[in-house]
């Protein structure tokens, strides 16, 4: 795939930002707002506390006073007065003690607020550029894959143009009829791959949305495999290539779209046949394992070297080869088929040898 820049902020990207900031803001005034009312509120009930002790220490003072003047044990007024005094400098000093803790405090509470208050912007602002980079990504994916696919269409258009010419040129010549088949094969081919092409396309969109359809019935494996490797027998013949099927002589009923695994079958056949030379072999086989049904098609093509066998799956992985492998969506559709009857495909190759490709399917219990 050819790398595409990342587009530039757009307007609505700045329209989002400026409402985030403009959120923010809103939150952190909310936030300022709401401190200074506890504050206050705290402040209040902390004065009325204050105030509550100093009413009872008059009280208890004057009442100190009257029990001394009773019986006539009163200190010497200065004396008095310097004990009042010290105790109130101490509770002066205490309260003011007091405040320095509750400041200290608040202060605290209002740094480890900020910081979190940070750090989760800080987490949100990433998970933001996460999301706006796979969304250019998705985007730059869709604007390569719609370029490739009109490319490819506009190819095959183009073919069933020029063979509607040589029809139209060959009337009345010597080798008409021969011509005209020729010219007849080749528009059918053409044609068959941009319906292929547009099902592959809805696929995909059905498989991004999360519905694609699934008529699970039960039915035989062994009527599967041969359906598939009758229907793809002109393709081998005309490229030269043996396929064969391998199956039990019984059947092997397991519930499963037929549509569909024919269409994974297709896939499957479609690319060991492209990539098998003359002379070579395209094997089909099915076999009943333990819960499961195991199928493989193997061939003795060019294979596919170790470190790529992971990727063969992905959308795309094809385009951009130099064999000119097509748009790259047959085996991921395939994938996707085989996962929706919760089996498992994966393929097993080496380079120059041949690939296999196996996929399994549950059977009923």
């Amino acid at each position: 795939m050819p790398t595409r820049k990342a587009p530039g902020p757009t307007r609505e990207r700045r329209k989002t930002d400026d409402s985030l900031l403009t959120e923010r803001k809103k939150t952190d005034d909310a936030l300022k707002d709401d401190r200074r009312a506890d504050a206050r509120a705290a402040d209040k009930v902390i004065d009325r506390a204050r105030a509550v002790a100093d009413t009872v220490l008059s009280v208890s003072r004057r009442k100190e006073d009257r029990q001394a003047a009773k019986v006539q044990q009163a200190k010497p007024a200065v004396a008095v007065a310097g004990e009042r005094a010290q105790a109130d400098r101490d509770l002066r000093g205490e309260r003011a003690a007091a405040d320095d803790v509750l400041r200290e405090e608040r202060q605290d509470q209002t740094e480890t607020l900020t910081a979190l208050l940070v750090h989760e912007r800080a987490t949100t602002d990433a998970y933001l550029l996460t999301e706006r980079a796979r969304s250019d990504d998705a985007v730059a994916h869709r604007d390569d894959f719609l370029g490739m696919v009109a490319h490819d269409v506009r190819n095959l258009l183009h073919g069933v143009v020029l063979n509607l010419a040589l029809l139209r040129s060959a009337r009345g010549q010597k080798n008409a009829d021969a011509e005209a088949a020729a010219a007849d094969g080749r528009i059918k081919r053409y044609v068959a791959r941009m319906n292929r092409l547009i099902g592959d396309l809805v696929d995909v969109t059905s498989i991004d949305a999360g519905k694609l359809a699934m008529m699970l019935v039960e039915a035989d494996a062994v009527a599967l495999v041969t359906e598939a490797s009758e229907a793809f027998q002109p393709a081998a013949i005309e490229k030269g290539v043996s396929l064969s099927a391998e199956v039990p002589k019984g059947p092997l009923l397991a519930r499963f779209d037929h549509d569909r695994m024919l269409q994974v079958f297709a896939n499957l056949f479609s690319n060991a046949i492209k990539f098998t030379p003359q002379g070579g072999t395209v094997t089909v086989r099915v076999e009943a394992q333990p819960g499961l049904l195991r199928f493989c098609v193997g061939d003795t093509g060019v294979g596919i070297p170790a470190s790529m066998l992971g990727a063969i799956f992905e959308r795309f992985w094809q385009v951009g080869k130099n064999d000119q492998r097509g748009m790259g969506l047959g085996l991921y559709i395939s994938k996707c088929v085989v996962e929706a009857h919760h089996g498992k495909i994966w393929a097993e190759s080496e380079a120059g040898k041949g690939t296999q490709v196996f996929f399994t399917l549950p059977l009923r219990p």
